[in-house]
């Protein structure tokens, strides 16, 4: 009897000694607190290089972030991604989910103008912060005053396009060969107008639908047409199909093209075929100690190296982190309009890729540089604007 006391005894104070102990954990793991931003970008299909290299520039400004405690050293931050392999149908599903299951505070993308869009119209309606970092059609930011871009305007692109090409380069007669889609379309349309504006003449443009990959017939009307250069304003997929088909087809006029050349992708599609293009794209900084580290981190993590659009979605997050820090220490909280107030507020943000502003619409207030490719290497030819419709080189 007496051994069957103690047995029940012993096993009373075993209780009652690990209670503490099971309960102090629970309590830890629940004062853990979480936000979640959204990421929408094609994440499989033909261009889900975009979305891999743009994506893993917002995660990698997320993990750093997390790895010192998160917002304002307490709160963790997850980002959750969404494939919209470059459809705006699916964009939508995309938003629609991290919206109303989600939950998200703030998104980062999409990645491509027509996405950007249909789902700029939707965080509008619902008051979402939506940052694009390579939603470039001069329209995007006209949507309302919840949508941002960390890449300059298709407007300015298009302007400096045109000016460049006419006064620069010497080109008085261009042929265009462009996508049917709202990013190559726009840039064909700004660039065309800001051309022609300054005496020169847009003698063929010829048109493919999304996901051609035959462009032999219009290759070969613009060859017969004979303008002094071609110009490009498309995605990697379709660029390097149109630069290996004009090889086939012996013709040698020059190639222009737009930011979307200044994806890494194009040299492992058409190597072969890029040298001697000249393109519009990011303006290039003088490399900072923020600059180096984030370009050697990215590609140590990840394998390679990160585009210019990747370095606008790390830009993009660190600026909101900075916002969302001025949100949750004055209230302890993150409200969707006062994360956007904050986000729009930011004054000389100093980014990796320079100090960071934003005009009232929402643009990012940029210039664009010139490029021109020998063999697979861009050369940086400079940075340029327009004031009062005259090119100026900014030094």
């Amino acid at each position: 009897m007496v051994r069957k006391i103690s047995f029940v005894v012993s096993m009373i104070l075993m209780v009652c000694f690990s209670l503490p102990l099971f309960a102090g954990g629970q309590t830890e793991t629940a004062a853990v607190e979480t936000i979640k931003l959204g990421f929408i970008g094609p994440m499989t299909g033909d261009y889900a290089n975009y979305g891999q290299l743009i994506s893993k520039g917002a995660q990698l400004a997320i993990d750093e972030k997390n790895a010192t405690g998160g917002i304002a050293g307490k709160v963790k931050i997850q980002l959750i991604i969404e494939d919209s392999e470059g459809n705006p149908e699916k964009g939508l599903a995309g938003i629609e989910k991290l919206s109303s299951s989600d939950k998200i505070v703030a998104l980062i993308g999409p990645v491509f103008t027509g996405v950007s869009f249909a789902v700029g119209e939707r965080v509008q309606v619902e008051g979402i912060l939506m940052v694009t970092p390579s939603g470039t059609h001069a329209d995007i930011t006209n949507i309302g005053d919840y949508v941002f871009r960390t890449v300059p305007s298709d407007g300015l692109q298009g302007e400096v396009a045109g000016n460049y090409f006419y006064e620069v380069l010497g080109v008085r007669n261009l042929g265009v060969l462009y996508i049917k889609n709202d990013y190559s379309q726009g840039l064909y349309e700004g660039t065309k107008a800001s051309f022609e504006a300054r005496g020169g003449k847009v003698t063929i443009a010829e048109t493919g639908q999304i996901g051609d990959k035959d462009f032999k017939t219009q290759l070969t009307k613009i060859k017969a047409a004979a303008p002094d250069a071609i110009y490009i304003p498309n995605y990697t997929a379709e660029m390097a199909q149109i630069l290996e088909q004009a090889s086939q087809l012996g013709l040698n006029i020059p190639f222009l093209s737009s930011d979307g050349f200044s994806n890494p992708e194009i040299y492992d599609l058409a190597g072969a075929y890029t040298d001697g293009v000249i393109y519009v794209g990011p303006t290039k900084v003088a490399e900072s100690d923020a600059s180096k580290a984030f370009v050697d981190k990215y590609t140590k993590t990840y394998g390679f190296a990160p585009d210019s659009f990747a370095t606008n979605a790390y830009d993009a997050a660190y600026v909101l982190f900075d916002a969302l820090e001025k949100v949750y220490k004055a209230s302890g909280k993150f409200d969707r309009k006062a994360v956007r107030d904050a986000f729009a507020a930011t004054k000389d943000f100093l980014g990796v890729n320079g100090k960071i502003n934003f005009a009232e619409n929402g643009d990012l207030v940029a210039y664009q540089g010139l490029y021109k490719v020998e063999g697979t290497t861009p050369k940086y030819l400079g940075a340029y604007t327009v004031v009062d419709g005259k090119l100026v080189e900014v030094k």
